[in-house]
């Protein structure tokens, strides 16, 4: 089954809101850089192999931390508000920062347990395997839950009748040498689980949004190499069991429950992401072309399917949704106006 209207909409928004904010800070041109003379005297090393590639040294170190930007939005509101759009989940903290009840709790025997288990894993005498792992921390005893977990925050967190689901969204270059903590946060934080959601299936992953390690000339972008990939990251393979993670459109996939996934989020994200994004937005801000074809067209082609709604019932809008009407669908910032949205949403059932 393909991404429904409602997903397709609520995924297109998520990328006009990057692309916009990303428009807004693009260096244009080197007039107004900001002064780098370490990285500039650094660069004057490379400067025959940037040269054929590179004019303009000051635009480059602008335009790389301007990448930089990129990746860290993607990385913390792009991905995460994506898979949430997907499965209808949510970001959770078990860290104690609202107080010694959002701490969960394991049994000394977990807690025994995990550590035998990092002990092992450390000292290489044991493969990751995590099916005999699962065994030793879910545990079904009477033994009170006294040891408190450690702190961990799921990017992805949801429970269905059956069962519950963590995933912590990493970037496809994580911390050297972080794989030995991950691992025992994720150890007891499932182990915690387990008991605070007792009789349901307990699953934690960490999740990588695409497979860097991927040939674009002959493979597909939306291809993963597990193996490969576990050989690009330091210290993964001896900790994790490949069971336990989830990469590209593995990933996609599972939050969503449909294959190809990932090709429709990269679909929706080609087709907004042009050369003419910027005129094509300001045409959609625009409220004096909300009557042309063009407009329309604009709302097909990037997935406003209630946009579109809401423009074929304008004229039964009265009072206050008349005026909700009249404003953006998007503020300043790129943000979709979800006041706006309540308002037409709400006048429309009555």
């Amino acid at each position: 089954m393909a991404l429904t209207n409602s997903v397709k909409e609520k995924i297109s928004i998520e990328v006009i809101k990057t692309l916009k904010s990303k428009f807004d800070n693009f260096p244009q041109d080197a007039s107004n850089n900001r002064n780098a003379p370490f990285h500039e005297a650094f660069l004057n090393a490379f400067s025959d192999k940037i040269g054929e590639n590179v004019s303009n040294v000051p635009f480059f170190i602008s335009l790389s931390s301007w990448l930089h930007g990129l990746n860290t939005t993607l990385g913390q509101a792009f991905f995460e508000n994506v898979a949430h759009i997907l499965c209808g989940g949510e970001k959770k903290e078990y860290t104690g920062g609202r107080g010694e009840d959002n701490i969960l709790k394991m049994t000394a025997s977990q807690k025994h347990a995990v550590s035998d288990i990092i002990t092992k894993l450390s000292n290489g005498n044991i493969i990751p395997d995590l099916e005999s792992e699962n065994k030793q921390i879910f545990q079904n005893d009477n033994e009170k839950c006294v040891e408190p977990a450690m702190g961990f925050s799921a990017d992805v967190f949801y429970e269905d009748d059956n069962s519950v689901v963590a995933i912590e969204l990493k970037t496809v270059k994580p911390n050297k040498g972080g794989m030995q903590n991950e691992k025992q946060k994720i150890l007891e934080g499932k182990a915690a689980l387990y008991k605070k959601y007792s009789g349901k299936e307990i699953k934690f992953f960490i999740g990588f949004p695409f497979d860097p390690t991927v040939n674009t000339a002959s493979e597909n972008m939306t291809s993963y190499n597990k193996s490969r990939f576990f050989h690009n990251i330091v210290g993964i393979d001896k900790f994790f069991d490949s069971k336990e993670t989830l990469v590209a459109s593995e990933l996609w996939d599972f939050l969503y429950g449909e294959e190809n996934t990932m090709e429709e989020i990269l679909s929706i994200i080609n087709t907004i992401s042009t050369t003419v994004f910027w005129d094509k937005f300001r045409l959609l801000t625009d409220g004096s072309k909300r009557n042309t074809q063009e407009y329309l067209d604009l709302l097909a082609e990037w997935n406003l399917f209630s946009e579109k709604e809401f423009l074929e019932n304008k004229n039964n809008y009265t009072g206050r949704a008349q005026k909700a009407y009249n404003n953006s669908p998007f503020k300043a910032d790129g943000k979709y106006d979800d006041n706006r949205y309540k308002i037409l949403k709400e006048a429309l059932w009555n």
